[in-house]
């Protein structure tokens, strides 16, 4: 079970009064909760130059609505998790045998796979951020990634365990769509 389930059931407005108090003074709330936030602002700290959450998290600030979360923003989120899986799984869908076709894995990057459809494929999306590009379509997020994680050449990265050098392959990635510039 998720150790922070307990959050998806409580309201924010309750969070907010609650990180008020914390900021005032951190002795005067519950030890796990003084806990709590001083994890969330140590991520604030170490984090708060990732350009990809600084991003993320400035387009969910501007699509909550009332404590519900849009559904443009579940959208973003998915797309972002697309993203994800061909970051982590494309290299197994690579064109490098010309003599036969991959064997089939699954799951595979079909678009359903990710609560997305092809009513989604012409919608721009800010997720493309992540990528170094600018908010584009889903059609056109998908065809980058395609360039880059599933043609001729294919890249298994994601075990890395530094972000620093993950970010790097990653930006390398995404200039000319992992095409070679001779």
């Amino acid at each position: 079970m998720d150790r922070f389930s307990f959050l998806n059931a409580a309201h924010t407005e309750f969070f907010a009064q609650l990180y008020d108090q914390y900021q005032l003074n951190p002795d005067n709330i519950e030890p796990s909760w003084r806990a709590f936030f001083q994890g969330f602002d140590f991520a604030l700290t170490s984090y708060s130059n990732d350009q990809a959450v600084v991003q993320m998290s400035s387009i969910a600030a501007t699509n909550i609505d009332n404590g519900q979360v849009s559904q443009k923003i579940v959208k973003e989120f998915n797309v972002l998790k697309l993203i994800d899986g061909y970051r982590t799984r494309g290299h197994l869908f690579t064109k490098t045998n010309p003599v036969r076709d991959r064997r089939i894995y699954l799951p595979n990057l079909d678009i359903e796979n990710f609560d997305l459809s092809s009513a989604d494929l012409n919608t721009v999306f800010d997720a493309a951020k992540v990528l170094g590009q600018k908010p584009q379509s889903l059609k056109e997020i998908i065809q980058h990634l395609k360039n880059v994680y599933c043609e001729s050449i294919g890249v298994e990265y994601m075990y890395i365990r530094k972000p620093e050098v993950v970010q790097w392959i990653q930006n390398k990635l995404n200039i000319n769509d992992n095409l070679p510039d001779f």
